[in-house]
């Protein structure tokens, strides 16, 4: 498929087997969020896990960020143009299909959504887009996925400059809306200048300044650990015909250097050399880092944040929590090399770690981790009206620890609402058997003390004779 010149909307639909989209000739803008750091978890174990604050956690990784019945993540990157006068800039923006209301159209089921843009040099309004799309899937089930499926990205050329930027995006089948005001600075790329580091989906590089590279991009700079195994970015130099060698790393806590290469960024004819990298998404750990690529001849580098997560309903947002999530995986014993070290040397604890405790190492896949969070994020659903975080909830604690129970023993009554009911919980293997009460008649069922200590000496014998 060829790419027209100029500008061009694209909005497309991440599904297994399927993208589609709808493309339009419409101009669009970027847009940069303000950065604010995200808080760690409380560094006290028994302390309850609290839900990270994912709009902060993007904010902080210097992204557009919007709460609102229609939350979306942006992003925007530069591109050299044909003169430095100009700036081609991506904007892409994300939100899950759940967001949009769906309804049925034959076979199929089509949303509607609207993206605004407003782009202001102090009060004057230099361009205005609004944009109306549509997304078809096959499926009802793919109408309430939440994840980083529907991507909505656009090229302009814009001259260099301070400007304010007003993003919205409106769901035109319901009254749900949501907007963001973000500051955006885009960038003068001279000859020789690197453009932004773009993480994407997948990218064919362009050959001249003139044409647009096909890009997927990936707007969150996200990647699940356990199911992408790489994060593709893409890099461009404008001005030379020269092939230029550029330098990658990513830093974590405290600078520390986690993962380090190097590539060559090609020409294909044109004032402009481009390709791709892959950063091995095993060797940077969980949580937010940051990959710097530098031109190995000059003082020339730009920088993308990314992030490493268990998943888009368990986002981690440092190494720290990633451990208090394991807890009911693996013994103290063989938590401690992780908890004991930092920077460069957690990522080695890290790879050692998943080494030992990789049930099937003949596959790519740690078996292990993958059920284990599969089990919390099952807890979270069931046991979310257990009064806190599921998987944290007495009961929520002894699905994830000890797995299934072989037998659930809860007497009949037809006043659901009764006081003091109680249910039992059967582990034949372990001689166990669990008492929740549910004191209140509303359905938060609760462990006596004693039950609760039993509980958790059951999980550590149980972890303690893991292989």
């Amino acid at each position: 498929m060829s790419i027209p010149r100029g500008v061009r909307a694209t909005v497309l639909f991440l599904a297994t087997g399927l993208v589609t989209a709808a493309c339009a000739s419409r101009p669009a803008v970027g847009a940069d969020g303000t950065p604010r750091p995200q808080g760690g978890a409380r560094p006290n174990e028994a302390t309850a896990l609290q839900p990270v604050n994912v709009v902060e956690l993007y904010r902080g990784m210097g992204l557009v960020a919007a709460q609102g019945s229609v939350p979306f993540v942006g992003r925007v990157a530069f591109l050299p143009d044909r003169t430095s006068d100009s700036t081609l800039v991506l904007v892409s923006l994300s939100f899950a299909p759940r967001s949009v209301a769906f309804a049925r159209e034959g076979e199929q089921y089509a949303g509607r959504y609207t993206v605004r843009l407003d782009l202001r040099s102090g009060v004057t309004l230099v361009k205005r887009l609004e944009a109306t799309e549509t997304v078809r899937v096959a499926t009802f089930r793919e109408t309430s996925r939440g994840d980083e499926s529907l991507i909505w990205q656009q090229y302009v050329r814009i001259a260099p400059g301070q400007y304010t930027l007003n993003v919205g995006v409106r769901d035109e089948g319901s009254p749900r809306a949501s907007a963001e005001d973000v500051s955006l600075t885009v960038p003068r790329l001279e000859a020789g200048r690197l453009g932004s580091v773009i993480p994407v989906y997948e990218a064919v590089p362009r050959s001249v300044p003139d044409s647009l590279p096909r890009l997927l991009a990936r707007p969150r700079a996200t990647v699940t650990f356990g199911v992408d195994s790489i994060v593709p970015v893409y890099l461009e130099i404008g001005g030379t015909r020269e092939a230029t060698r550029v330098r990658a790393e990513v830093l974590g806590e405290g600078d520390a250097v986690l993962w380090r290469d190097s590539t060559v960024l090609l020409g294909r004819g044109g004032d402009l050399v481009s390709g791709t990298m892959n950063v091995p998404a095993a060797d940077i750990g969980i949580g937010v880092v940051l990959l710097r690529v530098t031109q190995s001849e000059r003082a020339d580098t730009a920088a993308s944040k990314l992030l490493v997560t268990l998943g888009d309903d368990l986002p981690v947002a440092g190494f720290d929590e990633l451990v208090r999530y394991l807890r009911y995986f693996a013994a103290d014993f063989k938590l401690a090399p992780l908890t004991n070290t930092t920077g460069a040397a957690r990522a080695q604890a890290w790879r050692e770690f998943l080494t030992r405790t990789d049930p099937n190492p003949s596959t790519p896949e740690h078996e292990g981790l993958r059920d284990y969070f599969a089990r919390i994020r099952l807890a979270n659903q069931r046991y979310r009206d257990d009064g806190q975080i599921g998987w944290l909830s007495d009961r929520g604690t002894a699905f994830v620890g000890l797995g299934e129970p072989d037998n659930i023993i809860e007497p009949m009554t037809t006043d659901m609402m009764q006081r003091n009911r109680q249910q039992v919980w059967v582990y034949s293997q372990w001689r166990l058997q669990l008492v929740f009460f549910d004191q209140t008649g509303l359905g938060r069922w609760r462990l006596s003390p004693s039950g609760a200590v039993e509980l958790q000496s059951t999980i550590r014998r149980r972890l303690a004779e893991l292989p």
